[in-house]
């Protein structure tokens, strides 16, 4: 574990949860959990030792052991190698390793600030082409 990693909760190996994990800080997952995982503005890890059988959601989501459920994330979802994911991946962005096994559907979503950024580049960048023949230097 990393120095930065070191704040988070962690749920250990022998600790099995079944009902519904809520929380406003990091948690790291290395043991069963059954039902929900809702970390609205955290980072959720499952461990290489996990076992979770729930629909989670978190800014982030890191995956290295075995995950049975639905993922929503505004973040990023990583599947590392080893890891075992059975269900729909919805989020900004996602990574998945070499040697990891995912099965289910995939939603890439896009924040609204960077939806406006490309709204407005796209506007920015069709306004010269109204004028006749400006993209093709008008030889007539």
């Amino acid at each position: 574990m990393a120095a930065g990693e070191s704040t988070a909760a962690a749920i250990g190996k022998s600790v099995q949860i079944r009902g519904e994990v809520k929380g406003s800080e990091d948690l790291l997952v290395d043991g069963l959990v059954e039902g929900t995982i809702t970390l609205s503005d955290s980072r959720l890890t499952i461990g290489a030792n996990a076992t979770v059988q729930a629909n989670v959601a978190a800014r982030d989501v890191v995956i290295l052991g075995k995950l049975n459920g639905d993922v929503n994330a505004t973040g990023r979802v990583e599947l590392r190698s080893g890891s075992q994911v059975k269900g729909d991946i919805r989020a900004g962005r996602l990574s998945i390793e070499e040697n990891a096994v995912f099965s289910g559907k995939v939603d890439l979503i896009q924040s609204s600030a960077s939806t406006e950024r490309s709204v407005s580049s796209a506007s920015q960048q069709t306004a010269p082409a109204e004028k006749p023949g400006a993209l093709f230097g008008a030889a007539n």
